[in-house]
């Protein structure tokens, strides 16, 4: 060959000759892969660098002197196409076959030159560099599964084994936050770092509260627990008893129908159904001045003497700091929550419970109303003159929490994250509400960790792992942090995977997430084995119709938040017994021995563990976000249906809800709009396809209505957030028009019906991307 280039050269001139050499490059993605093949050029330039060869020089030929030249150098270049034809080809041949070695499903290839593709003058005995590891997800997964350890989860569970309590801001909970920021030190994560947030907490006083029973002049001491509840009013109120069952809005309504009057009265409910701090706000709305809650044994079982802790506040994070982060380097005006209950409020035990309704000798309860409690009386007997008093002690401290992260870097989109979370701190030992979600998320970060540095794998997304801290007191630590970087987030983190609580039971999954997560989520539980039956997977326990069981999400989950406040789709879940709930959850019994009673507890944490880490693994492999932008079209299409039913209401008062279809209907056309926008686009064009999935990721955001001010309505998703701009409180509205028309403000529902409408639209005109490409007209 150097003798042929050399002729070559002379025929030409005796310049240095430029060649090429065919690099090859695996693109792979999803259980997709093809060959890339990259034509490069050498430089010009003498006395090459390292891998290249050295340009070879000749000296100068005599002029071309008659026609006979011209002809032979024309064949001469025939031939020596031809000749590079059949070369080039057998060197491609060659190393495609060679590539195509690595498709033998050991999960990884090493991508290394073929003999046929080093040029003449190449050193063939110098060092290959190999290229990345190619990993398609099967493999992927099994290595997720196969790196999960049981004893890993037991050894980070055992931290809690000997602890009481880990209040947040405490002694107990930042030397835990010390633990878990060594730990992903030790992972060696690609950034470590702290939150600190400094934030108003009401914890128990000096002496506990007390419930009392007042009759005849006499005061009779009912209890006087260990555990309260924060927020609550602080001093002493008077009032007549009445049990409402769950404290919902229709168990008030059904006993006001009584011609009952619960102004003054204390306010008896047993726990479940609704968060504490809707109960609470629904007995202030009926004029209550206390609330007294319990654990009914019907669903907690041996719960006898148990007093839960928790909290009254109707809303997420620091009440004193309403939409606003609590940095240290920020002051604001004195202001507090409209969710702050305003009312005092305790719970109390089952005994208590039993004891104050056998001293009311009163009606006696609904029979679903009656639960596990041996005599059941709804209010005292007309002729008592009982009453009970409610005592609360609770002060206000100023406390600093740290929120503690770690972060994997993506390898092509760093600033896009999914965040996986758990909650840290707890009134008792709380192994079953923070021990379990902290241990899984250790042993994620350091199973990923080790993947991505010990085996090669290289996501193209962050992962962010995230330990927080006042979890207790209504997901504080995470909603300030929501709060601190809202500018931001919405733009970046486009998941987040919640860990609390994740094992309270056995026999079934609970679940709560975005529609844009669902198909997602079906995908992973096919993938996972029950460790219930050690046969079959997760799906075939939730059942094909798992999504008509999906749960919404309650105030006191650490991912609500993230949805209804910032617009970043999530993801909850756990095992439970659907009979009968987890009886030690929240409160001084909830230890880790307690806790070992569930069957197949480490078992159950490893396949929540490998639940979550598939999703998020599955989200930063893929070209594109896995994130299914049509589901929204469905939950659309499914209040459009029980709209229809009040068509001829509301044109009765002068409205009409066809803006509101077609909206709806713009949003179907945008969603088409970017499936077709998909299918034609170059999936191996970064650009192009970071900008889609921009589009995609802006879907869940853009629910939250854009005409309300976060602080003064934090929860602004239409789906999934509280107050009038909701889908749902406009379909309650509707229903009132129905049966109570006179109570109905009709300009508050027009003004809902343009702001639904609205909302709908922009969704839209986002999703559709361009501003030439939006339907500007119904």
């Amino acid at each position: 060959m150097d003798h042929a280039r050399a002729a070559i050269s002379n025929l030409f001139g005796g310049e240095s000759m430029l060649y090429t050499r065919f690099s090859i490059a695996r693109q792979t993605d999803g259980d997709n892969s093809h060959v890339e093949m990259k034509l490069s050029a050498d430089d010009a330039e003498e006395g090459g660098e390292i891998g290249r060869p050295e340009h070879l020089h000749a000296g100068m030929h005599p002029p071309w002197r008659n026609g006979k030249n011209i002809c032979f150098l024309v064949l001469a270049a025939v031939l020596l196409l031809f000749i590079g034809f059949l070369v080039g080809y057998l060197s491609y041949r060659g190393r495609m076959q060679k590539a195509s070695g690595c498709l033998d499903g050991s999960g990884k290839c090493e991508v290394t030159p073929t003999a046929s593709s080093l040029a003449d003058g190449d050193e063939t005995d110098e060092e290959v560099v190999p290229g990345p590891p190619v990993f398609y997800w099967p493999e992927l997964r099994s290595l997720l599964s196969g790196k999960l350890s049981d004893t890993h989860l037991e050894d980070n569970l055992r931290q809690r084994a000997s602890m009481s309590s880990f209040e947040a801001g405490q002694s107990k909970d930042e030397s835990t936050a010390g633990y878990i920021h060594e730990q992903f030190m030790s992972f060696r994560l690609d950034e470590v770092w702290n939150d600190e947030h400094y934030i108003k907490l009401q914890v128990k006083g000096s002496s506990n509260n007390k419930v009392s029973i007042l009759e005849d002049g006499k005061e009779e001491e009912l209890e006087s627990p260990d555990a309260y509840v924060a927020y609550s009013s602080c001093g002493s109120v008077v009032g007549k008893p009445v049990y409402v069952n769950y404290g919902r809005k229709a168990d008030f309504q059904k006993i006001q129908n009584m011609g009952v009057s619960l102004n003054e009265t204390i306010t008896i409910f047993r726990a479940g159904k609704i968060t504490l701090a809707e109960k609470v706000a629904n007995a202030r709305e009926a004029g209550a001045v206390g609330a007294l809650m319990y654990l009914d044994p019907k669903s907690y079982e041996n719960t006898d003497q148990l007093v839960p802790f928790g909290h009254a506040h109707l809303g997420t994070g620091d009440p004193f700091t309403p939409g606003f982060p609590s940095f240290n380097h920020t002051q604001f005006p004195s202001v507090e929550s409209s969710g702050l209950p305003r009312i005092a409020v305790q719970t109390i035990s089952r005994g208590a419970a039993g004891r104050l309704f056998s001293k009311m000798n009163g009606r006696e309860c609904f029979s679903e109303w009656k639960g596990g409690v041996v005599v059941c009386s709804m209010i005292p007997s007309s002729t008592s003159n009982m009453t009970v008093k409610l005592s609360v002690n609770n002060v206000m401290v100023d406390r600093k929490i740290l929120n503690i992260f770690g972060a994997i870097k993506g390898f092509e989109e760093p600033d896009r994250y999914v965040v996986m979370g758990a909650q840290r701190d707890s009134w008792g030992p709380g192994a079953a509400k923070a021990g379990v979600g902290t241990a899984i998320l250790l042993e994620l970060a350091r199973v990923i960790s080790d993947i991505v540095k010990n085996e090669g794998y290289k996501p193209k997304r962050s992962i962010i792992f995230a330990s927080w801290s006042a979890g207790d007191y209504g997901a504080v630590g995470a909603t300030e942090w929501l709060e601190g970087y809202s500018a931001t987030l919405h733009a970046k983190a486009f998941t987040y995977i919640n860990l609390d609580a994740a094992v309270l039971g056995l026999e079934h999954m609970k679940i709560s997430a975005s529609p844009l997560l669902y198909t997602l989520l079906e995908r992973t539980m096919k993938g996972v084995t029950d460790p219930k039956k050690e046969s079959g997977s997760l799906y075939d326990r939730a059942g094909s119709d798992w999504v008509k069981t999906v749960v919404p999400l309650g105030l006191d989950n650490a991912a609500f938040p993230f949805l209804a406040y910032s617009g970043i789709p999530v993801v909850s879940f756990g095992f439970w017994n659907k009979d009968e709930e987890y009886p030690f959850l929240g409160t001084t019994q909830d230890t880790v021995e307690n806790l070992k009673m569930i069957d197949k507890l480490y078992p159950l944490m490893r396949a929540a563990a490998e639940v979550a880490g598939q999703i998020a693994l599955r989200l930063t492999h893929d070209r594109e976000l896995f994130l299914d932008f049509e589901r929204y079209s469905e939950e659309l299409l499914a209040f459009h249906g029980k709209f229809l039913d009040y068509d001829q209401d509301v044109k009765m008062v002068g409205l009409t809800l066809n803006w509101l279809y077609f909206a709806r209907g713009d949003f179907q056309r945008a969603v088409d709009a970017l499936k077709r926008d998909i299918a034609n686009s170059d999936r191996e064009n970064k650009v192009v396809r970071r900008v889609l999935n921009d589009r995609i990721m802006k879907v869940e955001y853009d629910f939250l209505s854009p005409y309300l001010s976060p602080k003064v309505a934090p929860f602004r998703h239409i789906f999934f957030g509280k107050g009038s701009h909701t889908l749902q409180s406009l379909l309650e509205n509707l229903q009132l028009l129905r049966t109570s028309k006179d109570s109905v403000d009709v300009n508050k529902l027009k003004e809902q019906l343009a702001l639904v409408t609205w909302t709908i639209k922009g969704a839209a005109n986002a999703l559709v991307g361009d501003i030439w490409d939006t339907d500007n007209e119904f």
